[in-house]
Formats: C-alpha cells, structure tokens, sequence
C-alpha cells in the first residue's frame, strides 16, 4: 500500500526535476550556445526524457528488467502521452472555445496520468521483462 501512495508522488517529482534540467539545456542551449529555437527545444526535451527514464527506472519504479525493451515502451508511453495532449489542447481550445493559456494547463493532466499508468504498468512492469 505503501507504494502505491510514494509511486505517483515520486512520478511527480521526477516530472518536475527533468522539466527544469530540460528548460535549463534549452536556456543554456539558446542563450550560451546561440542555437535556435528548434534545435535548443530538441535538446532539452532530448534531455528531460532521458533523465526522466532513468530517474523513473530506478527511483519510481524500481525495474530492473532489459532496459532496450524499456527504453522503447517509455518512447511509445510518451508518444501516447503526448497525443492525449495534443488533442485536450485542441479539443479546449478549438472545440469548447477555451483560452489556449488554460488549454494547455488542462492538457498536463491527461498527459500526467497516461504516462504514469502506461509507465507503471507497461514501460516498468512488476514482472521486470
């Protein structure tokens, strides 16, 4: 029971630690660098998603199973994740008329939620592979 409660808070603070090291690498990337915004956006995100896999591997869920396999499902975890904002976003701002601001402040709990369970349940099973 325990774990079930420390679970999706670790997921959370992970999500929190990998978005500001990924800003940080886009920050850095524009303002150290000088590279554009595409190329800074790819890097930090590049950045965020790998520390969050590892951070998530070890620390959330504790998987010890192949980490290639792994490392596939947590890209089709994001993916799903991903699209499932894209359409709240879309589907707010387009389709209710919401304020695109807020749109997107809805769009993370979809997006949280999907990649935690797809995470908890497929990316990092129990069974370890």
């Amino acid at each position: 029971m325990k774990s079930n409660l420390i679970r999706p808070l670790r997921f959370i603070l992970v999500g929190a630690v990998n978005t500001t090291l990924g800003l940080s690498v886009i920050f850095a990337a524009k303002g150290i660098l000088g590279l554009d915004d595409f190329v800074s956006n790819l890097l930090g995100y590049s950045f965020g998603l790998l520390i969050s896999f590892f951070l998530n591997r070890k620390w959330t869920f504790s998987h010890h199973g192949h980490i290639s396999p792994a490392i596939v499902r947590f890209g089709v975890a994001f993916l799903l994740s991903y699209i499932a904002n894209l359409m709240t976003v879309y589907g707010l701002r387009d389709g209710v008329g919401l304020n695109s601001y807020l749109a997107q402040a809805l769009g993370v709990a979809p997006y949280t939620l999907i990649f935690y369970f797809t995470s908890r349940y497929y990316v990092f099973p129990e069974n370890h592979d």
